[in-house]
């Protein structure tokens, strides 16, 4: 099934069927349809996985320069640059993620991290909103965007 089927199959699933659903597009998001590239963005997950986020970046960005228009090496690398504290860089590679798949909702999520992180509660819950958008049924979503609620709550007291 293409992206765009199981993007259309998440927005109509009920509560039991979404996460098999995310877990086709998670799948479907790490195929470049290249074994070369794609033992690059495994290199990269093993090497985060490893505690040297630093590796990860190196492959990440060997398989961002000779596969730009694949989305999993800049969320790849986003996650490692976050995990080594680099915001910025993090923050573009979520960027180019969101330019070739607006509705990879895995970046949306990486981005509402780092808004909470920046103390940016208000953009992260409506972040968390649009992934429920994508994502109806998400729970791990749904408990953000209590928890977040219940933040903005608290500060207005």
């Amino acid at each position: 099934m293409t992206l765009e089927g199981l993007y259309q199959d998440l927005l109509n699933a009920d509560e039991g069927a979404y996460a098999a659903i995310e877990e086709e597009i998670f799948a479907s998001w790490d195929k470049s349809r290249s074994p070369a590239m794609d033992l690059l963005l495994q290199r990269g997950a093993d090497a985060l996985l490893d505690g040297n986020p630093q590796a990860a970046v190196e492959h990440y960005t060997a398989l961002i320069d000779h596969a730009p228009q694949f989305a999993g090496g800049y969320f790849g690398r986003a996650s490692a640059y976050y995990t080594l504290g680099l915001t910025g860089p993090a923050l573009d590679d979520i960027a180019q993620v969101l330019r070739l798949d607006p509705r990879h909702f895995g970046a949306i999520e990486g981005l509402a991290v780092i808004m909470e992180d920046l103390a940016r509660v208000q953009d992260a819950l409506e972040l968390y909103e649009m992934i429920l958008a994508i994502n109806p049924q998400s729970v791990p979503t749904k408990d953000a965007i209590a928890r977040l609620q219940l933040q903005l709550e608290g500060q207005a007291l």
